[in-house]
């Protein structure tokens, strides 16, 4: 069964703000929200990717701490952005 655009981000959104610990429900939810209509289908492949990532790991590439694999690089850049502009 094929999952329509608009049940794709309400799928992905509430992915966003459950996540595994609050720092990323806070993160990654207000982007959701906020960009996942925008992004592309590609972006949405990788965002959809990304949802698949452990916790402990997303918050080490959104903080700096640790580099982000090459794929999800441009992606972490937009979360990491809008995590300093919101």
């Amino acid at each position: 069964m094929t999952e329509t655009a608009e049940t794709r981000l309400k799928r992905m959104g509430m992915r966003s703000w459950r996540r595994g610990t609050k720092e990323m429900d806070m993160i990654l939810g207000p982007f959701a929200d906020d960009r996942l209509a925008g992004l592309s289908a590609t972006e949405l492949d990788l965002y959809d990717e990304l949802l698949l990532e452990n916790d402990q790991d997303l918050y080490q590439w959104v903080s700096g701490q640790v580099s982000p694999p090459d794929r999800f690089a441009g992606l972490i850049a937009l979360i990491r952005d809008h995590k300093i502009a919101g």
